[in-house]
């Protein structure tokens, strides 16, 4: 048998082999047209079949709550383990989040009913081609006009025009977010700060109206697992908490109703070591020819200066192709990660190259993001950990 010499290397990963998110038939962004249109609001398609119509509606997100990740803590979640058969309109199927698998493009996608290619928020950092400066989508900074980053009316707001009772129950913190209003504006926003406070106003808005779309989020279980890692004893808690919550809003539904848990990522938990957190500032292959670092430690939009895009992607591919899917933003694009058209004003905002993590491995950047860099728990990319999210169902 012959052996490989020393000069030669394994095959990249092939851009092909990464598993694309479902859009269009069983991912986050086609979660609310499929309510909206059972509840007979215009311009709404029904892209899940399984789901079936109900007058009200109620989907609560747990921000952090990925598919493997409560299918291993049955102990923790007894009630929504007990659910897990009606996933996905009864087929047992969890959801894809969609790329990148992170909060501020979730929500997004969940409020809009658009992929990321669409509605704009394709990373938790991406460079605003106005400015050249990289934008933090999730905290908004530097702020730039909402609007015109994402012009697209949301399902809550096409809801409520049609006469449907639209509310959402969250943090007060999250009232005035651009964010929120980009992604989730529409009907009414009502703040409460504890998580029984807000199951209960989800209720009691459920039953505000004879058709009713309400959003509840609870974010505590994706901070845990950030800080401590998705099994250690603060997540568990957190998760039996999230259980519990679950069952008081099922307990409470009025008639007509369906309440549906669903998430917006998983999470994975990545070794502090050399091996598992390669250090963007202090690897000097890596930052050849890069302007810019954008996105997170597992979905890299890596911008490049000019005339420098093609050996930037060469050089991403030799030092990482074995642990990550490393495109060019062209690649990515036809290849359907961001969904299955890229709106022009978004094309730019996609890294010149865009990296994937497939191993449990991240690209850190100590200096340049030191508290990111020390989190137990991340999120981003296409492996199933990341993508799969549960949508139980309970029906009144």
């Amino acid at each position: 048998m012959t052996q490989p010499t020393a000069w030669e290397h394994p095959e990249p990963l092939a851009v092909s082999s990464a598993p694309v998110p479902a859009y269009g038939t069983g991912s986050l962004a086609d979660l609310l047209p499929t309510l909206a249109a059972g509840m007979g609001v215009p311009g709404m398609t029904s892209v899940i079949p399984e789901l079936t119509p109900a007058d009200r509606v109620c989907v609560f997100l747990v921000d952090g709550l990925g598919w493997e990740q409560l299918r291993a803590h049955p102990e923790d979640a007894p009630f929504l383990t007990s659910l897990l058969g009606s996933s996905c309109g009864g087929t047992g199927r969890p959801l894809t989040a969609g790329y990148p698998a992170t909060t501020a493009a979730s929500l997004a996608s969940v409020g809009t009913g658009l992929p990321p290619g669409a509605h704009g928020l394709a990373g938790y950092t991406v460079r605003n081609p106005d400015t050249g400066e990289l934008m933090n989508q999730l905290r908004w900074h530097p702020y730039t006009d909402p609007h015109a980053w994402q012009p697209y009316p949301t399902v809550f707001q096409l809801a409520e025009q049609a006469g449907v009772h639209a509310a959402q129950v969250s943090s007060p913190a999250f009232e005035t977010t651009p964010l929120t209003r980009v992604a989730l504006s529409g009907g009414t926003f009502l703040g409460r700060l504890s998580g029984e406070d807000r199951i209960d106003c989800a209720a009691e808005q459920l039953a505000a109206g004879d058709r009713s779309l309400v959003y509840t989020y609870y974010s505590e279980l994706d901070g845990a697992g950030h800080r401590y890692g998705v099994d250690s004893d603060t997540w568990r808690g957190q998760l039996m908490t999230v259980d519990r919550l679950a069952q008081r809003l099922a307990d409470q539904l009025p008639p007509r109703s369906v309440l549906y848990v669903t998430a917006d990522h998983g999470m994975i938990d990545v070794p502090f070591d050399e091996q598992h957190r390669i250090d963007f500032d202090a690897d000097w292959e890596l930052r050849a020819g890069v302007a810019l670092l954008g996105g997170e430690g597992r979905a890299r939009h890596v911008y490049a200066v000019p005339g420098a895009e093609e050996d930037v992607l060469t050089c991403w591919r030799e030092v990482l192709g074995e642990q990550f899917w490393v495109a060019s933003r062209e690649e990515a694009v036809a290849a359907g990660w961001f969904g299955p058209h890229i709106d022009d004003r978004v094309y730019a905002r996609i890294g010149d190259v865009v990296a994937a993590a497939r191993d449990d491995v991240l690209i850190i950047a100590s200096e340049r993001e030191p508290k990111e860099s020390t989190m137990v728990g991340n999120h981003g990319s296409m492996t199933p950990a990341e993508q799969l999210v549960p949508l139980l169902e309970v029906r009144s």
